[in-house]
């Protein structure tokens, strides 16, 4: 199995809860929480983009 490059968000608090997120070398991408790392979920760019966007523009803000 390859080794993934895991990298925090940027936007992710100093504490234990952080999203993290790879790639593969053929494009696709993992995403995971630091509190459940066993738990990945894997998508693609152009389906994740979407959703960054939405989240950017406040859309699931409380």
């Amino acid at each position: 199995m390859v080794e993934l490059g895991w990298q925090k968000s940027t936007y992710s608090a100093s504490g234990s809860s952080c999203v993290c997120l790879a790639t593969s070398h053929c494009g696709v991408l993992f995403i995971c929480e630091s509190d459940d790392p066993e738990v990945v979920l894997t998508t693609t760019p152009d389906r994740f983009r979407p959703l960054i966007s939405r989240i950017k523009a406040g859309a699931f803000d409380g």
